[in-house]
């Protein structure tokens, strides 16, 4: 399948900025189950300075931003073909060590919620893969999805807590679960093709777990299924803090309005 995206970031300073710098992942990964045919990048109010792969193989870009200015937005479109995989990314591969995976982050560090959601899947003489994805539907469970409660900072025992929260802290509990019994487990950031409509308020974020003899194998318990070919993937990481779209190093002029348009649509291929 063909999906095109476009997305604008768009950032108002309530005073002028007077210098700022902000690293963005937003570039698909060409990989296994995906090709970029087709890649822009532009910035108003801001100049490129750096592009380069991070330590997770993330197309990362560095942009500043300063001379009062009061507005900085980011486009980026593509075009990607992705295939249908079955969740099944393929082996491990890249820099970072696989067992890295294994240990919990600032934002998966379990408490007691999270340790007894675990406990519920061990995995002694048990079919891994089964076993993930029984814990992937009830993370889906445990965790009801609802905007506006938690934020980029929310910790995976806190959404336990809170008992609600978004595709990011479905995933951040699901990372941490899964560490826990030993499985590695990153973070996955990206784009997800909907059925009701193309205009989307924000992107999406799943998990992926490594299983022996399969590779890495993707999870997303906000849907309840393993991606397939309506997923693009952008960046991965330990957590969100790794595979973030856009994260201010320096940042300038005070506080900022932020606005996203973001279109995700299938391009249907002429005959």
């Amino acid at each position: 399948m063909r999906i095109a995206i476009s997305h604008t970031t768009r950032y108002r300073f309530d005073a002028p900025a007077r210098y700022g710098v902000q690293r963005l992942r937003l570039r698909p990964r060409q990989c296994a189950v995906q090709d970029v045919l087709e890649w822009q990048m532009a910035v108003d109010g801001a100049v490129i300075e750096a592009a380069y792969d991070d330590h997770n193989g993330n197309a990362t870009t560095l942009i500043s931003f300063g001379n009062d200015v009061e507005e900085v937005a980011v486009t980026t479109s593509a075009l990607v073909e992705v295939r249908d995989t079955a969740g099944m990314v393929g082996p491990h591969a890249g820099f970072m060590p696989l067992w890295l995976f294994t240990n919990q982050t600032a934002l998966t560090k379990p408490g007691p919620k999270l340790k007894a959601l675990a406990r519920d899947f061990p995995l002694e003489d048990v079919n891994v893969l089964d076993t993930l994805h029984a814990l992937s539907r009830a993370v889906g469970e445990v965790v009801t999805y609802e905007k506006g409660v938690t934020d980029v900072t929310t910790t995976a025992e806190q959404a336990l807590e809170l008992g609600k929260g978004v595709c990011q802290d479905h995933a951040h509990v699901f990372i941490g679960a899964a560490r826990l019994l030993g499985v590695p487990a990153r973070y996955v950031s990206g784009y997800l093709l909907m059925d009701a409509s193309t205009a989307q308020d924000a992107g999406h974020a799943w998990a992926e777990a490594h299983i022996p003899g399969l590779g890495w194998v993707g999870f997303d318990p906000s849907n309840e299924i393993c991606p397939d070919s309506r997923y693009v993937r952008v960046a991965l990481g330990a957590d969100y803090a790794e595979a973030a779209p856009v994260t201010s190093l320096v940042p300038g002029g005070g506080s900022a309005g932020l606005s996203v348009a973001l279109d995700v649509a299938q391009q249907l291929m002429a005959q």
